[in-house]
């Protein structure tokens, strides 16, 4: 790929402002250390089999952390009444877990840039495998949140923010469709996991059955180890977080909206089994086949707008779609009073809002972020996004509960977040491309 092609991925004009440790990797008049040789080394090959199969090491790292994560509509519903705790407690858990997946993303990004990804890989996907399999012997709520909420949360947040931004590293014209493969392991995971627990749970039993799941993860954390390859050449000078990076009015909107946007993401998809159980009478199959399909309908939701985004209008157009359509079907839920409707809403809500989080990547790099400190800025927004994702789900309880078991507060509070983060959204567009209308 010539210069003139990778400038515009990451375009002069765009770079961030204040950053004092940015370096333009396409100016050779800067003191630049590495040779014209290394430099179109770094450049991505944007396809073959290498590149690809980086990209099904991330599908299957993703399966295993933010998959399993979205999974937890069937957690929800069963240690309600096993623990005898509410379902705002139980969501804590998952609150923690998504917190830390996030959070630890601003260290663990960074340690890619600087070269360390096998090191925090490996301690990641041990601690995600202890997790899991510690889960499968919980008796009390202490323990399921140490387990799956700490343990695996940690493990999670050192394996998918690196392994995203290794995926990053080998495409530039093609990273929509890149990181939609990646992200669709989120799909995989919602529909794997329910399914086994659908098969498994009345058979086997709560530990058994988590425990096939842990058997599942060790067999992806396997193939991932055996096939990634970073191929960034090492960034070891610099702070380990980029706070530097929200000098950038563009960073600091756009952080913000993916803030308020994880807000409100996860309701749907962590309360949908419960909203059919005690609001609509369903049964255990029922409520968790719409878990299934929610993550099942990621996969097209995924495939489609990362086509027509990498083709057509690039990513941050297609994000702050994206993020209005989601807003307005979270408000949509309240006039469900069906399970025909609730389908409807479930098929429609996963097909939109499955996309959203794959394309954070794409849209940093079409803003014209450094690409030598993609790692770092990739984990500086997860990091942010894990505050959204702590709060969200016990709030939404909380709502739940003060309405005595109605949602509506809580489908009116996750409906105006998404809201505001599309509105936010047209903002970093606009700082990024200006107010007319183009690519990207």
């Amino acid at each position: 790929m010539s210069t003139s092609q990778t400038e515009k991925i990451f375009p002069e004009s765009h770079r961030e402002k204040g950053a004092e440790d940015y370096t333009n990797p396409h100016d050779t008049t800067t003191s630049d250390p590495l040779t014209p040789d290394l430099r179109i080394a770094q450049q991505p090959p944007d396809g073959g089999m290498l590149a690809w199969s980086q990209v099904l090491a991330g599908h299957l790292a993703t399966m295993s952390s933010t998959g399993y994560t979205n999974a937890f509509g069937f957690f929800l519903s069963y240690y309600t009444t096993a623990l005898k705790e509410s379902s705002s407690n139980i969501s804590w858990v998952v609150s923690v877990q998504g917190f830390l997946i996030y959070f630890i993303g601003a260290f663990s990004g960074r340690a890619m840039d600087a070269g360390y990804y096998y090191h925090f890989a490996i301690t990641g996907l041990i601690l995600q495998l202890i997790g899991i399999f510690m889960t499968s012997l919980v008796s009390e709520y202490w323990q399921l949140m140490l387990a799956q909420g700490i343990c695996q949360g940690l493990g999670s947040g050192l394996v998918i923010t690196p392994t995203m931004a290794v995926v990053a590293t080998y495409f530039s014209t093609k990273r929509a469709v890149a990181m939609c493969g990646v992200s669709s392991g989120s799909a995989t995971g919602g529909i794997i996991f329910p399914l086994i627990a659908r098969q498994l749970l009345g058979r086997i039993g709560i530990g058994w059955t988590v425990r096939i799941f842990g058997f599942v993860c060790l067999a992806n954390a396997a193939i991932t180890l055996a096939i990634i390859k970073p191929r960034n050449i090492p960034r070891r000078e610099g702070a380990p977080i980029a706070l530097g990076s929200f000098r950038d009015a563009w960073f600091s909107v756009f952080a913000l909206a993916m803030f308020l946007l994880m807000l409100g993401f996860y309701f749907m998809y962590y309360y949908v089994t419960s909203f059919a159980e005690d609001v609509l009478s369903a049964p255990l199959g029922t409520s968790l086949s719409l878990l299934l399909v929610i993550n099942a309908l990621g996969v097209p939701g995924r495939i489609v707008p990362s086509y027509l985004s990498d083709r057509y209008i690039g990513p941050q157009n297609m994000l702050l779609i994206l993020a209005a359509l989601t807003g307005i079907l979270a408000y949509l839920w309240a006039a469900v009073h069906s399970m025909s409707g609730l389908w409807g809403l479930v098929v429609s809500y996963g097909f939109v809002g499955a996309n959203i989080q794959s394309l954070t990547a794409p849209a940093l790099a079409s803003a014209g972020r450094d690409p030598a400190k993609i790692g770092a800025e990739m984990g500086m927004i997860f990091t942010v996004m894990s505050i959204g994702q702590l709060a969200g789900p016990p709030i939404v309880g909380a709502l739940i509960a003060r309405r005595d078991g109605s949602y509506l507060y809580a489908q009116m509070f996750a409906g105006s977040v998404i809201v505001g983060g599309a509105l936010l959204f047209t903002a970093s567009r606009a700082l990024s491309a200006g107010w007319k209308w183009k690519k990207c």
